[in-house]
């Protein structure tokens, strides 16, 4: 893949070899979420090497779990904190553990987020292809690809980000309202 080849000329390291489309597959079992298709695709050319970098092969379970959870923890600090409370939600509880009880209930519903690097996450959706990497900070959420290639390329190839496309970027459920 030519994004693999891109990262190891731009990090300065090495790239551990891919992940088999098994070992993928219990990665996914074991924590419970799919990867998208892109997502497959970079990890079996090659899995890169740094902190910031998931390790599905080595890393430890409970870091990797931390990481997967950070979206859906920054939205609930964001309830908790900062009076986040979305419509659809319906009323707020007055009893902030209710409050929160209610919003995870509502969050195991939308699309878990994977981590790529750092806290930049794609959706982990099934088969799909082309979904934008986001960067996500509690409820502060930007795209920072419009899809995995050009994620690759701006942030570690230099390249400026493209231009948006023109029927605009794919949309996640629950995750893109906080951009639009």
């Amino acid at each position: 893949m030519e994004e693999a080849r891109v990262l190891q000329q731009n990090l300065g390291e090495p790239l551990r070899p891919g992940l088999s489309p098994a070992e993928l597959d219990d990665v996914e079992e074991q924590f419970g979420f799919a990867f998208s298709a892109d997502h497959r695709v970079f990890l079996t050319a090659g899995v890169p090497v740094g902190q910031r970098w998931p390790d599905w092969r080595h890393g430890n379970p409970d870091q990797l779990r931390k990481r997967l959870d950070w979206p859906v923890d920054g939205v609930l600090y964001d309830v908790e904190h900062n009076d986040l409370w979305l419509p659809e939600w319906g009323t707020r509880p007055r009893v902030l553990s209710n409050a929160l009880a209610c919003a995870k209930r509502q969050l195991a519903q939308v699309p878990q987020m994977v981590p790529v690097c750092g806290h930049r996450y794609l959706p982990g959706i099934r088969g799909a292809t082309g979904l934008p990497v986001l960067s996500i900070y509690q409820t502060d959420i930007v795209y920072y690809g419009w899809n995995l290639r050009s994620y690759l390329r701006h942030e570690f190839a230099g390249q400026p980000l493209e231009p948006q496309p023109p029927e605009g970027p794919r949309r996640v459920e629950f995750w893109s309202r906080f951009i639009e």
